[in-house]
Protein backbone atom coordinates (compact mmCIF):
# COMPACT_ATOMS: atom_id res chain seq x y z
CA UNK A 1 0.00 0.00 0.00
CA UNK A 2 1.35 3.43 -0.95
CA UNK A 3 2.36 5.97 1.64
CA UNK A 4 0.37 9.15 2.22
CA UNK A 5 2.46 11.98 3.64
CA UNK A 6 0.79 13.98 6.42
CA UNK A 7 2.39 17.23 7.55
CA UNK A 8 2.08 17.27 11.34
CA UNK A 9 0.65 20.33 13.06
CA UNK A 10 2.04 20.70 16.58
CA UNK A 11 2.74 23.27 19.26
CA UNK A 12 4.64 23.15 22.55
CA UNK A 13 5.19 19.40 22.37
CA UNK A 14 1.56 18.52 21.64
CA UNK A 15 -0.32 17.57 18.50
CA UNK A 16 -3.02 19.87 17.21
CA UNK A 17 -6.35 18.13 16.67
CA UNK A 18 -6.16 18.63 12.90
CA UNK A 19 -3.25 16.17 12.77
CA UNK A 20 -5.41 13.24 13.89
CA UNK A 21 -8.04 14.34 11.37
CA UNK A 22 -5.44 14.38 8.59
CA UNK A 23 -4.20 10.90 9.52
CA UNK A 24 -7.77 9.57 9.55
CA UNK A 25 -8.46 11.09 6.13
CA UNK A 26 -5.18 9.72 4.76
CA UNK A 27 -6.28 6.15 5.40
CA UNK A 28 -8.72 6.42 2.49
CA UNK A 29 -5.71 6.71 0.18
CA UNK A 30 -3.02 4.51 1.73
CA UNK A 31 -0.78 4.20 4.79
CA UNK A 32 -0.40 7.47 6.72
CA UNK A 33 3.18 8.64 7.17
CA UNK A 34 3.46 11.57 9.59
CA UNK A 35 6.08 14.21 8.76
CA UNK A 36 7.40 16.14 11.75
CA UNK A 37 9.56 19.17 10.96
CA UNK A 38 11.27 21.07 13.74
CA UNK A 39 14.31 21.58 15.92
CA UNK A 40 16.21 18.58 17.33
CA UNK A 41 14.03 16.74 19.86
CA UNK A 42 10.72 17.86 18.34
CA UNK A 43 9.52 14.43 17.18
CA UNK A 44 10.15 12.39 20.36
CA UNK A 45 7.32 13.83 22.52
CA UNK A 46 4.88 13.50 19.60
CA UNK A 47 5.64 9.88 18.73
CA UNK A 48 3.19 8.12 21.06
CA UNK A 49 0.32 10.41 20.08
CA UNK A 50 1.08 9.92 16.38
CA UNK A 51 1.11 6.15 16.82
CA UNK A 52 -2.23 6.31 18.64
CA UNK A 53 -3.67 8.45 15.84
CA UNK A 54 -2.70 5.82 13.27
CA UNK A 55 0.66 6.83 11.79
CA UNK A 56 2.30 3.81 10.16
CA UNK A 57 5.57 5.72 9.80
CA UNK A 58 6.95 8.90 11.34
CA UNK A 59 9.49 10.97 9.45
CA UNK A 60 11.52 12.99 11.95
CA UNK A 61 12.94 15.93 10.00
CA UNK A 62 14.94 17.83 12.58
CA UNK A 63 17.67 20.43 12.32
CA UNK A 64 18.85 23.60 14.03
CA UNK A 65 17.53 25.66 11.11
CA UNK A 66 14.10 24.02 10.80
CA UNK A 67 12.35 26.51 13.06
CA UNK A 68 14.42 29.54 12.05
CA UNK A 69 12.73 30.07 8.68
CA UNK A 70 9.13 30.57 7.59
CA UNK A 71 7.55 27.67 5.65
CA UNK A 72 10.56 26.82 3.47
CA UNK A 73 12.02 24.03 5.68
CA UNK A 74 8.68 22.19 5.60
CA UNK A 75 8.41 22.61 1.86
CA UNK A 76 11.96 21.36 1.36
CA UNK A 77 11.34 18.24 3.44
CA UNK A 78 8.12 17.43 1.59
CA UNK A 79 9.73 17.97 -1.83
CA UNK A 80 12.48 15.50 -0.92
CA UNK A 81 10.02 12.93 0.46
CA UNK A 82 7.73 13.10 -2.57
CA UNK A 83 10.75 12.22 -4.70
CA UNK A 84 12.04 9.41 -2.49
CA UNK A 85 8.81 7.86 -1.15
CA UNK A 86 6.56 8.30 -4.21
CA UNK A 87 3.47 8.87 -2.01
CA UNK A 88 -0.12 8.50 -3.16
CA UNK A 89 -0.85 12.00 -1.82
CA UNK A 90 0.36 14.74 0.50
CA UNK A 91 -2.05 16.03 3.15
CA UNK A 92 -1.74 19.38 4.91
CA UNK A 93 -4.09 21.45 7.06
CA UNK A 94 -6.09 24.08 5.20
CA UNK A 95 -4.77 26.86 7.41
CA UNK A 96 -2.88 29.99 6.40
CA UNK A 97 0.47 28.24 6.76
CA UNK A 98 -0.77 24.93 5.37
CA UNK A 99 -2.03 26.57 2.20
CA UNK A 100 1.28 28.39 1.81
CA UNK A 101 3.14 25.08 2.12
CA UNK A 102 0.78 23.44 -0.38
CA UNK A 103 1.25 26.20 -2.96
CA UNK A 104 5.02 26.21 -2.72
CA UNK A 105 5.21 22.42 -2.78
CA UNK A 106 3.00 22.31 -5.88
CA UNK A 107 5.24 24.82 -7.66
CA UNK A 108 8.50 23.08 -6.74
CA UNK A 109 7.39 19.47 -7.21
CA UNK A 110 5.04 20.03 -10.14
CA UNK A 111 2.01 18.59 -8.37
CA UNK A 112 -1.66 19.50 -8.37
CA UNK A 113 -3.41 21.01 -5.35
CA UNK A 114 -6.92 20.44 -4.00
CA UNK A 115 -7.88 23.32 -1.70
CA UNK A 116 -10.21 23.50 1.29
CA UNK A 117 -11.24 19.84 1.14
CA UNK A 118 -13.98 18.58 3.48
CA UNK A 119 -13.75 14.86 2.69
CA UNK A 120 -11.65 12.28 0.84
CA UNK A 121 -12.86 9.22 -1.03
CA UNK A 122 -10.95 6.24 -2.34
CA UNK A 123 -9.02 6.88 -5.50
CA UNK A 124 -7.91 10.35 -4.45
CA UNK A 125 -11.30 11.99 -4.98
CA UNK A 126 -11.61 15.11 -2.85
CA UNK A 127 -14.92 16.58 -1.71
CA UNK A 128 -15.26 20.37 -1.61
CA UNK A 129 -17.95 22.59 -0.11
CA UNK A 130 -18.20 25.59 -2.45
CA UNK A 131 -20.10 28.87 -2.82
CA UNK A 132 -20.47 29.18 0.92
CA UNK A 133 -21.70 25.60 1.28
CA UNK A 134 -24.43 25.91 -1.35
CA UNK A 135 -22.91 23.09 -3.41
CA UNK A 136 -20.72 20.02 -2.92
CA UNK A 137 -18.32 19.06 -5.69
CA UNK A 138 -15.74 16.32 -6.22
CA UNK A 139 -12.35 16.76 -7.84
CA UNK A 140 -9.05 14.99 -8.53
CA UNK A 141 -5.58 16.38 -9.26
CA UNK A 142 -3.18 13.91 -10.83
CA UNK A 143 -1.40 10.88 -9.44
CA UNK A 144 0.05 12.59 -6.35
CA UNK A 145 -2.33 15.35 -5.26
CA UNK A 146 -1.61 17.80 -2.49
CA UNK A 147 -4.75 17.93 -0.37
CA UNK A 148 -5.45 20.82 2.02
CA UNK A 149 -8.05 19.55 4.49
CA UNK A 150 -10.36 21.95 6.30
CA UNK A 151 -9.93 21.66 10.10
CA UNK A 152 -12.87 19.92 11.72
CA UNK A 153 -14.26 18.59 8.44
CA UNK A 154 -13.27 14.97 9.16
CA UNK A 155 -13.85 13.35 12.53
CA UNK A 156 -10.69 11.76 13.88
CA UNK A 157 -10.92 7.97 14.26
CA UNK A 158 -7.75 6.80 16.03
CA UNK A 159 -6.42 3.39 15.01
CA UNK A 160 -3.09 2.28 16.49
CA UNK A 161 -0.29 2.49 13.94
CA UNK A 162 3.19 0.99 13.87
CA UNK A 163 4.77 4.42 14.14
CA UNK A 164 8.16 3.44 12.75
CA UNK A 165 10.45 6.44 13.23
CA UNK A 166 12.66 7.31 10.26
CA UNK A 167 15.08 10.21 10.11
CA UNK A 168 14.62 12.68 7.27
CA UNK A 169 16.98 15.40 6.14
CA UNK A 170 16.04 19.06 6.28
CA UNK A 171 17.50 20.70 3.15
CA UNK A 172 19.60 23.81 3.63
CA UNK A 173 17.42 26.91 3.16
CA UNK A 174 17.88 29.05 0.06
CA UNK A 175 19.72 32.33 0.43
CA UNK A 176 16.53 34.30 -0.12
CA UNK A 177 14.46 32.28 2.38
CA UNK A 178 12.59 34.39 4.93
CA UNK A 179 14.39 34.09 8.25
CA UNK A 180 12.77 34.58 11.64
CA UNK A 181 14.78 37.15 13.56
CA UNK A 182 12.62 37.41 16.69
CA UNK A 183 9.57 35.92 18.34
CA UNK A 184 6.96 37.43 20.60
CA UNK A 185 4.87 34.91 22.55
CA UNK A 186 1.15 35.16 21.90
CA UNK A 187 -0.96 36.30 24.81
CA UNK A 188 -2.09 33.29 26.82
CA UNK A 189 -5.79 32.76 27.33
CA UNK A 190 -7.71 30.44 29.61
CA UNK A 191 -10.05 29.72 26.70
CA UNK A 192 -9.21 27.04 24.10
CA UNK A 193 -7.84 28.09 20.72
CA UNK A 194 -10.71 28.93 18.40
CA UNK A 195 -10.08 26.35 15.66
CA UNK A 196 -9.32 23.62 18.22
CA UNK A 197 -12.28 24.22 20.54
CA UNK A 198 -15.04 21.65 21.01
CA UNK A 199 -17.49 24.41 21.94
CA UNK A 200 -17.67 27.83 20.27
CA UNK A 201 -20.01 30.66 21.26
CA UNK A 202 -20.17 33.46 18.69
CA UNK A 203 -21.72 36.90 18.70
CA UNK A 204 -22.92 39.00 15.78
CA UNK A 205 -24.22 42.45 15.03
CA UNK A 206 -27.19 41.75 17.29
CA UNK A 207 -24.92 41.87 20.36
CA UNK A 208 -24.92 45.62 19.84
CA UNK A 209 -21.62 46.77 21.33
CA UNK A 210 -18.16 45.78 22.54
CA UNK A 211 -19.32 45.98 26.15
CA UNK A 212 -22.27 43.68 25.48
CA UNK A 213 -19.94 40.95 24.24
CA UNK A 214 -19.50 39.98 27.90
CA UNK A 215 -22.78 38.08 27.47
CA UNK A 216 -21.10 35.92 24.81
CA UNK A 217 -17.93 35.50 26.86
CA UNK A 218 -19.81 34.49 30.02
CA UNK A 219 -21.62 31.66 28.23
CA UNK A 220 -18.43 30.51 26.51
CA UNK A 221 -16.60 30.41 29.85
CA UNK A 222 -19.42 28.49 31.51
CA UNK A 223 -19.20 25.87 28.75
CA UNK A 224 -15.40 25.84 28.67
CA UNK A 225 -15.48 27.01 25.07
CA UNK A 226 -13.96 29.60 22.76
CA UNK A 227 -15.43 32.93 21.69
CA UNK A 228 -16.03 33.79 18.03
CA UNK A 229 -17.51 36.71 16.15
CA UNK A 230 -19.19 37.36 12.83
CA UNK A 231 -17.67 39.70 10.28
CA UNK A 232 -20.38 42.27 11.03
CA UNK A 233 -19.40 42.24 14.71
CA UNK A 234 -15.71 42.61 13.89
CA UNK A 235 -16.31 45.39 11.35
CA UNK A 236 -18.39 47.21 13.96
CA UNK A 237 -15.51 47.05 16.43
CA UNK A 238 -17.31 44.75 18.86
CA UNK A 239 -14.53 42.10 18.86
CA UNK A 240 -11.00 41.53 17.59
CA UNK A 241 -10.47 40.34 14.01
CA UNK A 242 -8.50 37.25 15.05
CA UNK A 243 -11.78 35.76 16.31
CA UNK A 244 -13.73 36.29 13.11
CA UNK A 245 -15.46 33.19 11.75
CA UNK A 246 -16.50 32.92 8.13
CA UNK A 247 -15.34 32.85 4.54
CA UNK A 248 -12.82 35.64 5.17
CA UNK A 249 -12.08 34.54 8.73
CA UNK A 250 -11.47 31.24 10.45
CA UNK A 251 -13.26 27.96 9.80
CA UNK A 252 -14.47 26.01 12.82
CA UNK A 253 -16.30 22.71 13.24
CA UNK A 254 -16.84 22.19 16.98
CA UNK A 255 -19.15 19.68 18.62
CA UNK A 256 -21.35 22.61 19.70
CA UNK A 257 -21.69 26.00 18.00
CA UNK A 258 -23.90 28.67 19.58
CA UNK A 259 -24.72 31.72 17.47
CA UNK A 260 -26.00 34.77 19.34
CA UNK A 261 -27.42 37.67 17.34
CA UNK A 262 -25.98 36.38 14.06
CA UNK A 263 -28.22 36.58 10.99
CA UNK A 264 -26.35 33.85 9.16
CA UNK A 265 -25.26 35.42 5.91
CA UNK A 266 -23.62 32.90 3.59
CA UNK A 267 -20.19 34.40 4.38
CA UNK A 268 -20.53 33.41 8.03
CA UNK A 269 -22.18 30.05 7.41
CA UNK A 270 -19.25 28.99 5.22
CA UNK A 271 -17.01 29.09 8.30
CA UNK A 272 -19.17 27.14 10.76
CA UNK A 273 -21.86 25.06 9.05
CA UNK A 274 -19.94 21.78 9.48
CA UNK A 275 -20.32 22.10 13.27
CA UNK A 276 -21.88 18.97 14.76
CA UNK A 277 -24.68 20.75 16.67
CA UNK A 278 -25.76 24.33 15.96
CA UNK A 279 -27.83 26.36 18.43
CA UNK A 280 -29.17 29.78 17.41
CA UNK A 281 -30.62 32.65 19.44
CA UNK A 282 -32.01 35.48 17.32
CA UNK A 283 -35.03 37.76 17.60
CA UNK A 284 -35.60 37.63 13.83
CA UNK A 285 -37.43 34.41 13.05
CA UNK A 286 -36.60 34.90 9.35
CA UNK A 287 -32.83 34.95 9.95
CA UNK A 288 -31.11 32.62 7.42
CA UNK A 289 -29.06 30.92 10.13
CA UNK A 290 -32.18 29.13 11.39
CA UNK A 291 -32.06 27.09 8.16
CA UNK A 292 -29.02 25.17 9.42
CA UNK A 293 -29.80 25.22 13.14
CA UNK A 294 -30.40 22.03 15.11
CA UNK A 295 -32.07 24.12 17.83
CA UNK A 296 -33.37 27.63 17.31
CA UNK A 297 -34.70 30.10 19.85
CA UNK A 298 -36.57 33.16 18.62
CA UNK A 299 -36.03 35.68 21.36
CA UNK A 300 -33.95 38.45 22.90
CA UNK A 301 -30.41 37.16 23.36
CA UNK A 302 -29.96 39.40 26.40
CA UNK A 303 -32.80 37.57 28.14
CA UNK A 304 -32.12 34.05 26.84
CA UNK A 305 -28.32 33.90 27.15
CA UNK A 306 -27.96 34.83 30.84
CA UNK A 307 -30.57 32.20 31.71
CA UNK A 308 -28.67 29.61 29.68
CA UNK A 309 -25.39 30.61 31.35
CA UNK A 310 -26.93 30.29 34.81
CA UNK A 311 -28.42 26.90 33.90
CA UNK A 312 -25.05 25.61 32.72
CA UNK A 313 -23.32 26.82 35.90
CA UNK A 314 -26.03 25.23 38.06
CA UNK A 315 -25.72 21.94 36.17
CA UNK A 316 -21.95 21.95 36.64
CA UNK A 317 -22.40 22.69 40.33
Amino acid sequence: MAEVLVLVEHAEGNLKSITAELITAARALGEPSAVVVGAPGTAAPLTDALKAAGAAKIYAAESDTADQFLVTPKVGVLVALTESASPAAVLVASTAEGREVAGRLAAEAGLGVLWDVVGIKEGGVAVHSVFGGAYTVEATAGDTPIIALRPGAVEAEPVAGAGEVVSAEVPAPAENATKIISRQPAAKSARPELTEAKVVVSGGRGVGSKENFSVVEDLADALGGAVGASRAAVDSGFYEGQFQIGQTGKTVAPQLYIALGISGAIQHRAGMQTSKTIVVVNKDEEAPIFEIADLGIVGDLFKVTPQLTDAVKARKG
